[in-house]
């Protein structure tokens, strides 16, 4: 029989609560989480969904980032992603410095291939790679885009802003995050791109989002389709108005408004029909496998696992999507299969998420999640099961 974690979400809550004089009952009222189901998660015998996080975070007052154990510091230490984050962090403060004179930037044209490189390492779930290369790139394309002064050369900049989003969001630094999308915005607004202006906006909700701070998300949400209002009609403004519409329906998921969720994955439903599938528009991968996968997330997040599951038995998967978003759909189908008790099921999508985009499901705090809960079910697992954990790190297994 493999053993619980002892540091796993349940027990962060309880050490936290404890810390603020709370009862469990007392902290029940103040997130709005059932009592048996708070009870529950602390012992390690459920895992916590993100709504729970979320609502647990918000009553306590703490970062949600701070429950889920994350940055991952031991493991990223490891893995020698840890030295990556600080270079990254500093190319993001010089971006009103002007241009560099010890930087001798390439061509506009080769920096932007160099950008789209990224952005489809980042999807193919090379975080290591990535992260190695795009502080330099950042620090280039500042320079390039003070000096040539061109519409191009801003968004370029934008998009390598995107890209030091995407790490350190994945790596579990949501500070740094933040500081990459108010980079990306300044870019954006210089570059005088509408549609980007509205993924901004977009990006800047999931942050929102898995904060648990979902009345702020929505109104980023708002705030981007009006945004994407002032650009000319076009399939790029379909696609990213489609795609906040499924990170809105997530939002509503999440926060357990049923009708709005469905509303909203009616709306990307319709505009991804129009489009297709349009994978590399601005990278979002949006589409109707995505709507489809996004189906099954807010499923998840109104507890309705069994049609969660259905829906994903149904989702197929299109050839070249992104391994990034293939690893995040198979975490959220194991989430969703082992809360309706198929153990050995769930166990073998985490090791899809793992198959699809390693560096990605490693840090993943519902993967960490997923895993903890198929260790409290009590079931004998295969000898792999005991592997996948000390893949995961101290942090998952001891």
């Amino acid at each position: 029989m493999h053993s619980l974690s002892h540091d796993h979400i349940g027990t962060r809550i309880a050490r936290l609560r404890r810390a603020r004089h709370l009862t469990q009952r007392e902290l029940s009222d103040l997130a709005h989480v059932p009592y048996s189901t708070l009870s529950k998660v602390e012992q390690g015998v459920i895992p916590a969904s993100p709504h729970v996080v979320g609502a647990c975070a918000r009553a306590m007052r703490v970062e949600v980032s701070s429950i889920q154990g994350q940055p991952y510091a031991d493991e990223l230490r490891d893995d020698e992603l840890d030295v990556l984050i600080r270079p990254i962090r500093e190319a993001l403060d010089v971006y009103d410095l002007g241009a560099d004179p010890e930087v001798r930037p390439r061509r506009p044209e080769a920096l932007h291939r160099e950008s789209e490189q990224l952005c489809a390492g980042v999807r193919a779930g090379e975080i290591k790679s990535v992260a190695s290369r795009v502080a330099g790139l950042i620090e280039e394309g500042t320079t390039s885009a003070h000096t040539v002064q061109t519409r191009e050369g801003w968004l370029t900049l934008a998009s390598l802003y995107r890209t030091a989003y995407d790490v350190a969001a994945k790596l579990g630094y949501p500070d740094l995050a933040q500081l990459a999308l108010a980079r990306l915005d300044w870019a954006a607004q210089r570059g005088s791109d509408a549609i980007l202006g509205g993924m901004y906006h977009y990006l800047r909700a999931l942050t929102y989002l898995r904060e648990g701070k979902y009345r702020t998300g929505n109104r980023l949400v708002h705030l981007g389709l009006s945004t994407l209002d002032g650009a000319a009609p076009s399939r790029e403004r379909r696609v990213v108005t489609g795609q906040l519409h499924l990170g809105a329906a997530v939002m509503a998921g999440r926060a357990h408004d049923a009708d709005q969720a469905h509303e909203h994955l009616g709306e990307a439903e319709q505009i991804a029909a129009e489009t297709g599938e349009a994978m590399q528009v601005y990278w979002l991968a949006f589409g109707p496998t995505n709507v489809g996968v996004h189906r099954v997330s807010v499923l998840a997040e109104l507890d309705q696992y069994g049609e969660a599951v259905e829906v994903a038995d149904r989702t197929r998967i299109v050839a070249g999507w992104p391994n990034s978003r293939t690893s995040h759909h198979y975490a959220e189908v194991a989430r969703s299969l082992l809360w309706t008790g198929d153990i050995d099921r769930s166990f073998e999508s985490l090791i899809q998420a793992r198959k699809a985009a390693p560096q990605q499901a490693k840090y993943h705090p519902m993967v960490r999640e997923t895993y903890a809960g198929l260790e409290a079910a009590h079931r004998r697992l295969p000898d792999s099961f005991l592997s996948y954990g000390s893949w995961l790190g101290p942090a998952a297994v001891h």
